[in-house]
C-alpha cells in the first residue's frame, strides 16, 4: 500500500471542522476570522467527498454567516487530489495535488494551483485525532494563510 493511500482511512473518520483566516501585511483583501462546523463524510472508491456546513465568524464583527462547502479528496498511487465542488460535481474547481514529504511525512502540494495571478499552495499533516490542513494564497493582492483542523469529534 502507497503512502498516500494510508490517508484513505484516516479521512473518512472526519466529523468536524475549524479554520481560521489571517490576512498577511501585503493582503488588500483583509479577510480574517474563524469558523466551524460539521463534516458528513461520503466514501466511495478512490474518492472522498466532504460536505461542510457551518459559520464564519469575520474579525471584529457580531455576526455569523453560514457556509457549506463540498470538497473532493480523489487517491491515486502518487498523490491527493483536492477539488472544491462549488459549481457541482460535473463541474469542480481544481485545487491542487498533494504529495508525499518523506522527510515530515505530511502531504505538500506538488504544484501551486493558480487562480489569475494569485497562487495556492498546501500542507496537509496527519494527526492522531484527524489532520490539519494549511493553505497559503500569495498574489498581487494576497497573502492568506488558512488554517483548517479536521478532527474526528
Amino acid at each position: 500500500m502507497t503512502a498516500i493511500i494510508r490517508f484513505k482511512p484516516l479521512l473518512t473518520t472526519i466529523h468536524r471542522v475549524d479554520f481560521s483566516s489571517r490576512p498577511g501585511t501585503a493582503s488588500r483583501s483583509g479577510w480574517s476570522g474563524h469558523g466551524h462546523g460539521s463534516v458528513q463524510v461520503e466514501s466511495r472508491g478512490d474518492t472522498v467527498r466532504f460536505f461542510e456546513r457551518g459559520h464564519f465568524l469575520p474579525t471584529g464583527q457580531s455576526r455569523e454567516v453560514p457556509f457549506t462547502n463540498v470538497y473532493r479528496w480523489e487517491f491515486s498511487t502518487d498523490r491527493l487530489r483536492l477539488f472544491h465542488e462549488r459549481r457541482g460535481a460535473d463541474h469542480a474547481v481544481w485545487l491542487f495535488d498533494l504529495g508525499m514529504d518523506d522527510a515530515s511525512g505530511d502531504l505538500l502540494s506538488l504544484d501551486a494551483h493558480l487562480c489569475g495571478a494569485d497562487r495556492y499552495q498546501a500542507r496537509l499533516t496527519p494527526l492522531a485525532d484527524g489532520f490539519d490542513l494549511q493553505w497559503r494564497i500569495t498574489g498581487p493582492r494576497k497573502e492568506e494563510t488558512l488554517r483548517y483542523r479536521y478532527r474526528r469529534a
